[in-house]
């Protein structure tokens, strides 16, 4: 498996419509591109592309999967690879082991979850944007074992948790990961 050249791709495009951009301006305003874009870059701040941090084996250009339409119905896509797109809503504290993902619709999140030490997620990554390439896990929970998972995910975060607040059992999914990009 070749690793994706979407990162340079994207730094490429970045860059290509920021020269488009400069290039408008200047025809516009009847100046020559040339001398203008010479100008503009002695004079004005350089722009910043975004940082792209590959993890693992980076993600394929294949079409992503909504987070939410995973999470409608994680069985359907259960052992399936997928590839999702989403905000980076948290980070595991402790080995950086895994990276909790929001998609578009709101309260829909994917857990991207990766052996211990196989990649390693910074806090930083918090608030990033991220495509993320793995299988789907779907699990089927009783009651019993949704109370003990999302107790789990309560005492990661430091909060507290009611068992009562978990009135029956569920299914969850998570996507067992492969690799990801995550961008500024």
């Amino acid at each position: 498996m070749m690793p994706s050249k979407k990162p340079l791709n994207l730094l490429f495009l970045t860059s290509l419509l920021i020269l488009v951009n400069i290039c408008d301006k200047a025809i516009a305003a009847g100046e020559d591109a040339l001398s203008s874009t010479k100008a503009k870059s002695a004079s004005a701040e350089p722009v910043a592309s975004p940082e792209v941090q590959t993890y693992g084996a980076g993600v394929e250009d294949i079409e992503s999967i909504s987070i939410s339409d995973i999470a409608a119905d994680p069985e359907a896509f259960d052992g399936r690879t997928v590839r999702i797109e989403g905000m980076v809503t948290d980070v595991c504290s402790k080995r950086g082991c895994w990276i909790e993902m929001a998609g578009g619709a709101a309260g829909k999140k994917a857990r991207f979850k990766v052996k211990d030490g196989e990649m390693v997620f910074p806090m930083s990554a918090k608030g990033k944007q991220a495509v993320a390439q793995g299988k789907v896990v779907a699990q089927k929970l009783s009651i019993e074992e949704a109370r003990a998972l999302e107790k789990h995910y309560a005492e990661e975060a430091g909060r507290e948790f009611d068992p009562e607040s978990v009135t029956e059992g569920r299914t969850v999914f998570r996507i067992q990961g492969t690799g990801a990009v995550i961008t500024d």
